[in-house]
């Protein structure tokens, strides 16, 4: 099976670089301030940072009433806006997306897009994912969300895939193999992505300080049994699988190059919408796809990552979920902070504290 980059035989895919940028509007804030500078994105991703949906949906749903949203540049610490005036879909990324099922209907009464990277791993018995629902809730409530939206909506990530002294890569597939039984009828992409602890300092450091030193990265035989397994098991399945953000060629075992947020997904789901499609390039259709399709890669994301351009609006250390592998929290006692100085200022434009 090909991954989800690929498109039908016959025609061209084209990977362009962002290199426009996104159009630039005048916000106003409330009636007495000065107008600001904001980008208007057409896709927003909400978010790779923290977990909105479990978390912060109150505070987006705000955001998308008021028409606008700030955000604190990680790198700068400086304050950007983001105008909500151009945009037309909306990526969602989670771990529990149950306590936004109550704003679905807002957001498709107001005509906006959206898909969901929902994350369900099987880490339990580990405890690496201490602030989740059990899996039984998480299970259920993917199957949930994709009778609301439609399975062609719904993305599960097995994120990250990792190891551990009490995991091999057969204890592995087997929980995996429990998952994909389960979700067969609820989806029909799946994306994984292994664990890079030594690319990320925090992530090993994390990892040790909260006793979890044996955690590790899968050897390249473990890779291949992996990948193994998982075509052995989509043989029933049938899933569109590919790996997100990996250099090495999976294909071999059905397993595309990763592109998270999805030209191709975008444009089945989507059709209809002209704005949508004329930012990708895309014709306008009902159904399917014509010659010429081309892509808008994400500079903001690793090489490797063939995800279209999307601005994000979350903030790196405000996750309670806690997961000891998680790369965007710099440790508990950062989120700790955050979310005290949340409690006593207000999520107002932006997730507030300052970052760490």
């Amino acid at each position: 099976m090909e991954g989800e980059i690929s498109i039908p035989p016959g025609q061209t895919f084209i990977e362009m670089p962002w290199r426009k940028g996104w159009e630039r509007v005048k916000i106003a804030p409330c009636g007495e301030c000065p107008t600001r500078d904001a980008v208007a994105p057409v896709i927003v991703s909400a978010s790779r940072s923290t977990d909105i949906p479990a978390f912060y949906g109150e505070w987006l749903i705000e955001r998308l009433r008021k028409g606008y949203a700030a955000r604190i540049n990680p790198f700068s610490g400086k304050t950007e806006y983001v105008s909500f005036e151009k945009t037309r879909l909306v990526v969602f990324w989670s771990k529990n997306p149950a306590p936004f099922f109550r704003f679905l209907p807002e957001l498709d009464g107001g005509g906006l897009s959206y898909l969901f990277q929902y994350t369900l791993n099987d880490y339990g018995r580990e405890r690496l994912e201490p602030g989740i629902p059990p899996k039984p809730d998480r299970v259920g409530s993917f199957m949930d969300l994709s009778r609301k939206i439609g399975k062609g909506r719904m993305i599960w990530r097995y994120d990250p895939v990792l190891l551990s002294g009490s995991l091999d890569a057969e204890g592995l597939l087997a929980r995996i193999a429990d998952l994909g039984d389960a979700l067969r009828y609820s989806t029909e992409r799946m994306v994984i992505s292994f664990i890079d602890i030594d690319r990320y300092p925090r992530v090993k450091r994390n990892l040790v300080s909260a006793g979890f030193g044996d955690v590790r990265e899968p050897t390249s035989s473990e890779i291949e049994a992996i990948c193994n397994g998982l075509a052995d098991l989509n043989r029933e399945w049938k899933f569109n699988i590919s790996a997100c953000g990996e250099s090495l060629d999976l294909s071999a075992f059905g397993i595309g190059r990763g592109q998270c947020i999805s030209y191709a997904q975008i444009v089945r789901e989507f059709p209809g919408d002209k704005a949508l499609m004329e930012f990708l390039n895309a014709p306008v259709l009902e159904k399917g796809v014509e010659k010429g399709l081309c892509a808008l890669k994400d500079p903001g994301q690793r090489s490797s990552c063939g995800c279209i351009v999307a601005k994000d609006i979350g903030r790196y250390s405000t996750c309670p979920h806690l997961c000891a592998y998680c790369y965007a929290n710099a440790s508990p006692a950062a989120v700790a902070r955050n979310l005290q100085r949340m409690k006593e200022q207000g999520a107002c434009e932006s997730l507030s504290g300052s970052q760490e």
